[in-house]
């Protein structure tokens, strides 16, 4: 008897902790990242050791770094990409979208939806960088959130914590600029490890495409 009540414990622990791993997979999104390797994702230039992971986060800090999403080789245009950011004081980070994989310097494909709250550069979190710049942090440091991007066509829509910080509308007949193009089009993800002062934590990467 004592045998089947342990039994039936453990199915029941079993099922709660299932149940509770599916219940963080929001509907139509696809993880990016399982917290514990790097799988999918490869990293630029020779500063490897910029990049670790901890607590089920990809945590940046060192020399200019950018880790690249490389795990679906279609790329993504129309979506809804939601990741969990967390920044040490004065630290710089973003989160590229529309890319593709550059093996050095600062990414030229796509934007980058800026992660910066009290770092000296006054374009600040949720911007989309020198394209539509915010002067005030929509979120704060050492506390986790929510940084959404949404592509739509020609609408680029950026949330913080489920609030709106911008919308973009790339206006008819819009050329990629040089050196950094943002156009939109199609590509990948990256993340951005900025500079040895920077320490960024971004985790819980996922995407729901919208094609």
């Amino acid at each position: 008897m004592r045998s089947k009540l342990l039994c039936a414990l453990i199915t029941t622990v079993t099922v709660t902790a299932a149940t509770a791993v599916r219940a963080e997979v929001e509907p139509g999104f696809t993880a990016l990242m399982d917290g514990k390797t790097f799988n999918g994702w490869k990293s630029a230039e020779e500063n490897k050791s910029t990049w670790k992971i901890e607590d089920g986060a990809f945590v940046a800090k060192g020399e200019r770094c950018h880790l690249f999403y490389e795990g679906d080789g279609k790329p993504f245009k129309n979506f809804h990409l939601k990741v969990e950011v967390m920044t040490e004081p004065k630290s710089n980070g973003g989160i590229y979208f529309h890319t593709k994989y550059q093996a050095s310097d600062w990414p030229r494909a796509g934007f980058e939806s800026q992660v910066n709250n009290t770092h000296g550069d006054w374009k600040k979190t949720g911007s989309l960088y020198d394209v539509v710049n915010v002067g005030i942090p929509a979120a704060e440091d050492r506390k986790w959130w929510t940084q959404e991007i949404i592509v739509e066509g020609n609408k680029v829509t950026v949330k913080v914590d489920g609030k709106t910080v911008l919308q973009y509308i790339e206006p008819p007949g819009a050329q990629a600029a040089k050196p950094f193009e943002r156009k939109l089009g199609e590509g990948t993800f990256a993340l951005q490890g900025h500079d040895p002062g920077s320490t960024i934590r971004y985790k819980n990467i996922r995407v729901k495409r919208l094609d």
